[in-house]
């Protein structure tokens, strides 16, 4: 009886006909009334683990969500499928607080959505005393942890809630957490005992690519004009100025881009936001605050143009691309120093050295995914602890292995010239003296005397600076100081200086080819023969959406149009059929929406 009840919500209120991942498992878990954990890829549906318990369930359901902007668009879905939800946050005024309050207390609502800060303040905690509590979720739950990525004060003090609302069950959603993670959400959650479910982190519709940055503007250029020339994207960068300028580089190139970034006035980041959510094509180039709001399930690609400081960023970030589940990239660059501005990140900051030792331990890891010489995909599911195929024909490794070559005699030029020059210089210095760059400081030093003075004249500066940026990423080397960032030799060294280790490095190379004629074919394939019919029924889509001031994904996605293509519905029920279709939906659009397919009929 419970199952035909909760396929019922499922399709007549979602307009979905199965259940995807563990979602099953975890649903059945909650409305027993047990804690739960839940790690799911982006996309996998973690919102619909607890929305179909709510609505099962008595009361009302308490949604922790981080962002203004995650709570709006949540609750504007949930309206659309005809599920009566509201928020609660600093966006909405006194008057418009109060006639939230009053559908909650009358028993009209069955999701509110909070913030950390929110639910924890007294006038909010004593409000929902007044309320029965169904269910307690918390989404983006890495922030919780101290190992996280995304650390967030408020999100620490969450397990206060248990006190607050004793009996009520809990889940914790998040896309990515390692084992200790976990065990650490958990303990600070203060979970009872709870069922822990994690979903495959694989996606296999995304394509990875990661590059040595040489030209990071002519790269990122190629690379969209050659995968992604009309699509909508992500680029991420590590500083606001950065953001500023690559927004701007790009609009003289001629994409529609507009930057993120919470140095940004709030009128102008709402703008861009709305631009993003409602444009067919457009790049928004942010930092990492512009992240978890985001659900718009056709943005094709996300680009880094620094390194992430950890895989859990890098996976959360990147899986933004592709949630229709159709063919995605996350393409990167990255340098020395990026490395080098990581780690300072991470040594000058004022938290405990066990703090530093696991962001050391995550830095470490992001920089073993870019040298593999390995499959990429691989590579991330091992580190979540996952067991991936050795090629999965779908990476830059896989589609182009690279070529590895014996670097252990340019690496032992680097190392006797840090040595030479008392492991006190940097980078810069130490590859003017290989390269036997003349100036003022190389003679006041008298390091145009030294036997490595230009040893390594025959090579470019971009090639010392990869194999110095891999010797530091192997720990061959280090940075001594950070006030000047000088690099020291490390115990391990000595065995290549000594002749007694080789040392094989991938080699770097930046190639933009066109696609291959497979690739071509592949794109191709996944269109949809009737064009025109999809073109039509696009344009409604926009259109009301456009009149209903609504993301257009949120009246239909691109799935449901391609659903509508291929079923080519001719009555309501068999509207019913068609992907992401409830009885809400139906009334509202499928009139409609029929009437063009009838029309392309005819």
């Amino acid at each position: 009886m419970l199952e035909i009840s909760l396929l019922k919500i499922l399709k007549e209120t979602f307009g979905y006909t199965s259940f995807r991942f563990e979602q099953q498992k975890i649903i059945h878990s909650l409305i027993e009334g047990k804690d739960s954990l839940a790690i799911m890829p982006t996309g996998g549906g973690k919102s619909l683990c607890y929305q179909i318990p709510a609505l099962y369930l008595d009361g009302v359901a308490l949604v922790i969500s981080p962002l203004i902007s995650l709570m709006q668009d949540q609750v504007m879905n949930l309206k659309e499928t005809g599920v009566e939800a509201v928020f609660l946050n600093s966006s909405l005024s006194y008057e418009a607080t109060r006639k939230a309050k009053e559908k909650i207390l009358k028993g009209k609502v069955k999701l509110v959505y909070v913030s950390p800060e929110g639910i924890l303040s007294p006038h909010l905690s004593d409000f929902f005393d007044q309320v029965k509590i169904s269910l307690i979720a918390i989404d983006e739950a890495h922030c919780v942890s101290q190992w996280g990525h995304e650390f967030r004060k408020d999100y620490t003090r969450l397990g206060e809630l248990k006190n607050r609302f004793p009996g009520v069950a809990t889940i914790a959603l998040t896309a990515t957490a390692d084992a200790k993670t976990r065990d650490d959400i958990s303990n600070q959650l203060m979970l009872n005992a709870p069922n822990i479910f994690v979903s495959s982190f694989d996606r296999p519709n995304i394509k990875y690519m990661i590059h040595d940055r040489t030209d990071e503007m002519k790269q990122l250029n190629d690379f969209i004009k050659t995968y992604h020339a009309n699509d909508t994207g992500i680029v991420y960068c590590l500083s606001r100025d950065k953001v500023e300028r690559v927004a701007q580089s790009l609009k003289k190139l001629g994409y529609p881009a507009v930057p993120y970034h919470a140095g940004l006035s709030k009128e102008l980041r709402t703008k861009n936001q709305e631009l993003f959510n409602q444009e067919e094509r457009i790049i928004v180039v942010a930092t990492i605050a512009f992240g978890m709001g985001i659900d718009r399930p056709d943005v094709r690609f996300v680009a880094h143009l620094d390194l992430p400081k950890s895989i859990e960023s890098y996976y959360q970030e990147t899986g933004r691309a592709g949630r229709d589940g159709k063919p995605s990239t996350a393409w990167m660059i990255y340098g020395l120093q990026d490395v080098v501005k990581l780690s300072q990140m991470i040594e000058t900051t004022d938290a405990d050295e066990n703090y530093k030792k696991v962001a050391r331990h995550k830095l470490d890891s992001m920089l073993g995914l870019c040298e593999a010489a390995a499959c990429r995909r691989n590579y991330l599911l091992q580190y979540f602890g996952e067991r991936g195929e050795e090629f999965c024909s779908y990476c830059d490794s896989c589609l182009e292995p690279p070529i590895l070559w014996d670097a252990t005699t340019d690496a032992q030029k680097i190392m006797s010239t840090i040595y030479r020059t008392q492991q006190v210089y940097g980078a810069g210095h130490i590859i003017d003296v290989i390269r036997g760059t003349r100036n003022a400081k190389m003679t006041e030093r008298k390091h145009d005397e030294l036997s490595v003075f230009g040893i390594g004249k025959d090579h470019p500066k971009e090639h010392w600076n990869i194999i110095l940026r891999q010797l530091l990423n192997l720990n061959y080397i280090a940075i001594k100081s950070w006030e000047y960032r000088s690099l020291g030799l490390t115990s391990k060294a000595l065995e290549i200086l000594t002749g007694g280790k080789k040392l094989q490095l991938r080699k770097q190379e930046i190639a933009f080819t066109k696609k291959t004629k497979k690739e071509t074919l592949k794109t191709k394939e996944s269109q949809h023969d009737r064009q025109d019919l999809f073109g039509a029924l696009k344009s409604l889509r926009n259109s009301l959406a456009k009149d209903k001031g609504l993301p257009s994904y949120i009246v239909f996605n691109d799935k449901s149009l391609h659903d509508m293509c291929q079923l080519m519905p001719r009555s309501e029920s068999e509207f019913l059929l068609v992907h992401g279709v409830g009885q809400n939906k139906l009334e509202n659009y499928g009139s409609a929406f029929l009437k063009v397919i009838q029309d392309f009929q005819h």
